[in-house]
């Protein structure tokens, strides 16, 4: 976030993260005074003056000044789409294509420490990405607001720009109706079925198989792990229906944009709807396949570790920090049986606890009018960011069934509420409504079959919110009394109102 920051010119040194009981808190960095927690804004006049004579002040705006106007997104996107993109696939091929089983003790220890390097190189690369993505959307929607322009409205000129959304769900479709009229019970009946089923599924899994899809730590699962599920997901698959391109709201408020400013709006249009896929395709090549990765390798060093009485589950691999693997693995030693049991037994109790949302005190936020034209108007854009991601938590004058709706239809459903994408697949049936605090993209597969989606967090660029509109499905989200819903209970999610109803 450094780099990115300064590349664009942000007012801003970085983000910084701090875990507390294993759950991860972050802090925005100022410019200048980082270090230095302050509860109280120092006189306007005082900011105003000291962002224009400040030498990283000065820089930085010219810096953005630059950014501005020449619009950097696109270019980055033809680099992910020409260079970037393809060099990570490759590379995550290559790395999964390794025979784990063939390699001895000291190869795959060296195995596992690139992975994790690599790891730490993509996870650089995920969010330098995502100053290139989330900063055209939330120019667009800063201009949109400007205007007069509800947000829930806006975005829906960006549906249909994020392909790779409904990627997965068109292959899954291509599998079932290779499949026909059989009924498989296991994936390799489901291969029997015919060669094209065969191959289609076979090339679906070299393509996602080690992609984490039930959360983004090494104890999630990976779609190679749930091979019960991923069947009952291609049974479900049907043919896609063709869903809303964003042209019609396009139209719509182009209409309702003054002459002198349609130009502007044209542009920051095309630019958002640009750099959208990006922002959706990056996550699941970027980062979750590499922690797959390692996590299909730490879980070969864990049943080497069980066969050796070393650990009582393969699964204790992952309490190991990544300077004990290679001593453990090669010479024995390292933590006992009986401590990786314990970290284990600490962090499943860690696990259990209902963390506050911040910690420490609240930072006050200088208005945006202190700093000079560029550094306001990013500024500007960085809050419409993360008001629109959902990010400063939801609207708690709001009734609390209440949110941002996404779509046009009523929907009608059973409520099934689930903490996290391991529940949601234990116990979600086709057509149901899925209620949780938030999504990711571990969320992704499960919400294939839902016929809604309401969260409790999250704003109208939330994941909820942009998979819903690929998946032309109805959602209401950031309704901050959705997880008292009860569970079973027969409600009507109607996205035109933003209201969920209890029937």
């Amino acid at each position: 976030m450094r780099r990115v920051f300064a590349e664009l010119g942000a007012p801003l040194d970085s983000v910084t993260a701090r875990f507390a009981n294993g759950f991860m808190y972050t802090r925005t960095v100022p410019l200048v005074g980082g270090n230095r927690t302050t509860t109280k804004l120092p006189p306007l006049w005082l900011l105003k003056a000291a962002s224009r004579l400040h030498p990283q002040f000065r820089r930085r705006a010219r810096i953005a000044a630059r950014a501005l106007a020449e619009a950097p997104g696109p270019a980055i996107v033809r680099r992910w789409r020409t260079e970037i993109k393809p060099s990570v696939v490759a590379r995550n091929r290559a790395f999964a294509a390794v025979d784990l089983r063939a390699l001895d003790d000291a190869a795959l220890a060296a195995h596992c420490r690139a992975l994790l390097d690599y790891l730490h190189e993509m996870s650089d690369l995920h969010f330098w990405l995502h100053g290139y993505d989330l900063g055209p959307i939330a120019r667009y929607v800063a201009l949109t607001s400007s205007l007069g322009i509800p947000t829930h409205e806006a975005v829906g000129a960006l549906a249909g720009a994020s392909p790779s959304t409904v990627e997965p769900r068109r292959q899954l479709a291509e599998v079932r109706a290779a499949v026909g009229d059989a009924c498989p019970t296991t994936l390799d009946e489901l291969r029997s079925c015919s060669p094209e089923a065969e191959r289609l599924l076979d090339a679906y899994l070299t393509e996602r198989g080690h992609t984490l899809v039930t959360r983004y730590d090494l104890d999630g699962l990976t779609l190679a792990e749930l091979p019960e599920t991923l069947l009952d997901t291609i049974m479900r698959a049907g043919a896609q229906a063709q869903h809303d391109d964003g042209t019609a709201a396009a139209t719509t408020i182009r209409a309702r944009v003054a002459g002198s400013r349609q130009t502007e709006f044209d542009d920051r249009l095309a630019e958002a709807r640009l750099v959208m896929d990006m922002r959706d395709d990056n996550g699941p090549t970027v980062f979750e396949q590499p922690v797959g990765l390692l996590r299909l390798a730490l879980l070969d060093v864990g049943r080497r570790l069980v066969g050796r009485d070393a650990a009582t589950r393969a699964e204790h691999a992952f309490e190991l920090a990544h300077d004990e693997v290679v001593p453990l693995l090669t010479t024995g030693h390292g933590p006992t049986l009986s401590e990786l049991a314990r970290r284990a037994a600490e962090r499943q109790a860690q696990a259990a606890l209902d963390p506050p949302l911040t910690l420490g005190p609240v930072e006050p936020v200088p208005p945006a009018d202190v700093l000079p034209g560029p550094l306001a108007e990013f500024a500007t854009t960085v809050q419409a960011a993360l008001v629109e991601l959902g990010m400063l938590g939801p609207d708690l004058s709001a009734d609390g069934l209440t949110g941002t709706g996404v779509g046009t239809t009523p929907y009608r459903g059973k409520v099934r509420r689930s903490n996290s994408p391991e529940e949601a697949f234990e116990a979600m049936e086709p057509g149901d409504v899925l209620v949780v605090r938030a999504t990711s993209p571990a969320f992704n597969a499960i919400l294939s079959i839902a016929g809604a989606v309401v969260t409790a967090d999250g704003g109208p660029l939330s994941h909820a919110a942009v998979l819903a509109r690929e998946l032309g499905i109805a959602a209401v989200v950031g309704a901050h009394g959705a997880l008292d819903l009860p569970d079973g209970a027969l409600v009507e999610v109607d996205p035109a109102a933003g209201v969920v109803r209890v029937l």
